[in-house]
């Protein structure tokens, strides 16, 4: 009759061949959590301490000076390296603690051990990237949302911007206030009087006269800051509109209507051209914002990757030296 075995032990049931530690050994758990969690905080501390001193001395190679400090493409590249280097040491340093502190395995087959070791350190590493993130969070969001919001705003940014600016609207941002600038030179232009036109002479009545004539101006050029608003937001000057402001140039300028409607189509493609051209700079920088954020993510996701690698290896590393 085939003798009953335990398949833990391999010996016959009600005798013991393995004694009792070794036994509890094989049977416990082969995860030391306590040594995973000390690598990670280990990882976590260094990673800080390092991108610090990266922030620092990328400050200190900017200036605001023109000619001055490292160029952005000497600066990208140099925030890159920082960065892998960042993962590579702390992670290295959370994964041999990890390796170097865990429990030693009694009776555990070489493979195994290999194996455990190398889940210890990713589970360090992967341990240590959350709390990251988790500290991290908003910086992270602003890296991964640059991209996204600068496409999305300047679709029809550029358009509202001038056109907000020549209605009078208010609004904020650096954006709003050149585009209001342009806009107002523009019109301004329109109604700026013939040089060679003779002075008349000035006397009581000419005086009252003039002094109405600029505050009716006032709200002329507002009203046509509106009418060209709409024309760009039309894509075109509609010919009544041509028409009725030329008659307010004339009046203000002493031009025929003729010259005078010339003069406001004249104006107006200047301001559409010019419009068009700080739109196009406003999509190019956004497209150059978008490209950042896309190569940011694509490199902290290889370094990421790096850090795992670098991480499993130091845990083999610091579990053999364990076992010695």
């Amino acid at each position: 009759m085939a003798e009953l075995t335990d398949p833990l032990r391999r010996s016959p049931l009600g005798s013991v061949s393995l004694d009792d530690e070794a036994f509890a050994v094989r049977a416990a758990s082969g995860v030391s959590w306590g040594a995973i969690f000390a690598g990670a905080v280990g990882a976590c501390a260094l990673s800080l301490i390092l991108l610090l001193l990266g922030t620092g001395l990328g400050m200190s190679s900017v200036s605001p000076w023109s000619g001055q400090g490292a160029s952005v493409t000497a600066i990208g590249i140099s925030a890159i390296a920082w960065i892998t280097f960042t993962q590579i040491a702390s992670s290295g340093m959370g994964g041999y603690l990890a390796g170097r502190l865990r429990t030693k395995w009694a009776g555990v087959h070489t493979d195994e051990v290999y194996f455990r070791d190398t889940a210890h350190g990713f589970l360090a590493w992967a341990v240590a990237t959350l709390i990251t993130a988790a500290l991290l969070t908003s910086t992270i969001g602003a890296i991964l949302g640059t991209g996204a919001q600068a496409g999305a705003t300047v679709a029809g940014g550029a358009a509202s911007a001038a056109t907000s600016a020549m209605t009078g609207t208010p609004g904020a941002g650096a954006g709003r206030e050149e585009s209001a600038g342009r806009s107002a030179y523009f019109v301004d232009a329109l109604f700026r009087k013939d040089p060679n036109a003779a002075a008349a002479p000035a006397d009581g009545a000419a005086a009252a006269q003039q002094a109405t004539t600029e505050r009716s101006g006032t709200a002329a050029s507002v009203e046509v800051g509106r009418i060209f608003a709409n024309g760009i937001r039309a894509g075109s000057l509609p010919p009544e509109d041509t028409r009725y402001a030329g008659q307010l140039v004339a009046q203000r300028t002493g031009l025929s209507q003729q010259d005078a409607e010339k003069r406001v189509n004249d104006t107006f493609t200047r301001a559409q051209a010019g419009l068009k051209d700080a739109e196009d700079k406003a999509r190019a920088a956004a497209d150059t914002a978008r490209k950042a954020s896309a190569y940011s993510t694509l490199w902290i996701f290889i370094s990421l990757l790096i850090g795992a690698f670098v991480a499993s290896l130091s845990a083999t590393y610091g579990g053999r030296r364990r076992d010695l």
